[in-house]
């Protein structure tokens, strides 16, 4: 009897001799009892598997987020079918309607069905071809291969658009007032830089005298995470609290935070962008091309973008008047160095300061001699900790100061002059810097330095540290969270 009952369960025990001994019509009885109890068998092992054990979720669609069917705070980041487990951060629940994290009165526990997307509609969606005809400045720039300049190139004054990336600390900030120092230069000659400011481990004092000085200050994010596949929910959260940190933190206006750049450089597909419009930003600079001569212009997303992407999750839908600050990737022509959307990413490890000059001077140069795209320098904190690097790029500063049709700006006012009415009217060397959009002064000399609880994404328990003007928070600002909740 034992044996039978083995066998019920596991049919293979069935080929053994045995039972292989037996006659034809009890060896077919014994075979249709055993595939009853097989099935039931089966049955009985399902009903083993937990289902709120996060090895056993399957995801519903191949991509998207999506809530954990026994846990509120948890959520799945599927991927081509293959779940990721995320958990929101300390006193938030994931909401599967909003598709975020947001408060445990707000949220919204899942999972919630999912709605079928209509393929069909979203084809019809995509952003057509650039038409020139329909395309005109200022509110809107294309042309077929992205590379024509708005008018003829011996007009045009050559911009760099020197942009840096990441938290400003006492790590980088010696570096970065060492470089944009102003002291006796022309107005039109001031040297000015457009910051990308991620939260982690930033000083909102130093942010704030970087603004007072008339940088522009642009946005990262909170969490400096990979949002490439998140939604549009996600991305506005990270977008609306940086910048309601920045405000209160920084005394930056809101009025002046105008643009973004998607953490780690890997744009964040359609979701991304729709983000921008819902948030009222006027420009991005996420996208990256491969190596390009002649240099692509920057151009509105009203059409198609006119280029391959380096990372392949750039917009495919039209989102008009969105301005696209493209950063071509940078190279010389023997391929010294290699070819990088950040110059940070090239290889520069046994050059002199000399020759991170000469590199950095051809490099530019495809842009001054060629088409006049503005010339975007983007670069992180560890560009300075070689000694060759930090000073290559001071020389080819002084340089391109010494060129009367070359100015150094921030992301608007390149935008600002591209958008005038009166543009193409005056020469390529009478450029004049706008006047700053809102008054700015430093609000303190001695901040107040903060230290604060902060719960990580896992649930453990750290401390951080800022400085700021204000009054310092509660807890460490974060998604959602100005610091001011007990």
């Amino acid at each position: 009897m034992f044996a039978l009952i083995k066998t019920m369960c596991h049919p293979k025990e069935f080929f053994k001799p045995g039972f292989r001994r037996m006659t034809g019509s009890k060896m077919i009885l014994l075979w249709v009892v055993l595939l009853l109890f097989s099935a039931m068998c089966k049955a009985d092992e399902g009903d083993d598997v937990d289902p709120c054990d996060e090895a056993s979720f399957e995801c519903p669609k191949p991509n998207g987020n999506f809530a954990d069917p026994c846990e509120c705070r948890r959520f799945f980041i599927c991927n081509s079918y293959v779940p990721t487990k995320i958990l929101c951060p300390a006193r938030l629940l994931w909401d599967d309607r909003k598709k975020e994290c947001t408060y445990a009165n707000e949220a919204e526990c899942g999972p919630v069905e999912v709605e079928e997307i209509d393929e069909e509609k979203e084809k019809i969606e995509e952003a057509p071809k650039c038409d020139p005809e329909l395309c005109q400045l200022p509110y809107c720039l294309c042309s077929k291969n992205g590379d024509d300049p708005p008018m003829d190139p011996e007009s045009i004054p050559q911009f760099i658009l020197l942009m840096i990336d990441g938290a400003v600390n006492t790590n980088n900030f010696d570096y970065y007032e060492s470089l944009l120092n102003n002291t006796d230069q022309a107005e039109e000659k001031r040297l000015k830089a457009t910051f990308f400011i991620q939260n982690e481990y930033c000083n909102y004092y130093m942010v704030e005298r970087l603004y007072t000085e008339g940088h522009e200050i642009a946005l990262s994010s909170v969490t400096g995470e990979n949002l490439q596949r998140a939604n549009v929910s996600v991305w506005r959260n990270e977008f609306s609290s940086l910048r309601d940190i920045l405000v209160k933190f920084s005394n930056v206006s809101p009025e002046d935070i105008l643009g973004v750049r998607a953490p780690r450089l890997k744009p964040g597909y359609n979701e991304q962008y729709q983000a921008l419009i819902e948030e009222g930003f006027i420009w991005d600079s996420s996208v990256s091309t491969l190596a390009l001569d002649p240099p692509v212009w920057p151009y509105t997303l009203d059409y198609k973008i006119p280029h391959d992407c380096r990372v392949k999750s750039c917009p495919t839908k039209s989102f008009p008047g969105l301005w696209e600050l493209p950063l071509n990737s940078h190279f010389v022509g023997d391929d010294t160095g290699g070819q990088c959307p950040f110059v940070d990413q090239c290889v520069f490890s046994f050059q002199s300061s000399d020759d991170v000059f000469g590199w950095l001077k051809e490099d530019f140069l495809r842009h001054y001699e060629t088409n006049r795209s503005p010339y975007l320098l983007s670069l992180h904190t560890n560009w300075f900790l070689t000694k060759s690097q930090d000073e290559g790029l001071h020389k080819f500063v002084d340089w391109a100061r010494t060129q009367d049709d070359v100015f150094f700006v921030t992301a608007t006012e390149f935008l600002l002059w591209l958008t005038d009415e009166n543009l193409g009217q005056g020469s390529k060397t009478s450029y004049k810097t706008p006047p700053l959009l809102t008054e700015r002064k430093l609000s303190c000399n001695t901040p107040n330095s903060c230290e604060l609880p902060h719960t990580e994404s896992n649930g453990v328990e750290s401390l951080r540290y800022m400085k700021t003007c204000r009054d310092c928070p509660q807890v460490y600002p974060w998604l959602k969270d100005l610091g001011e909740q007990n």
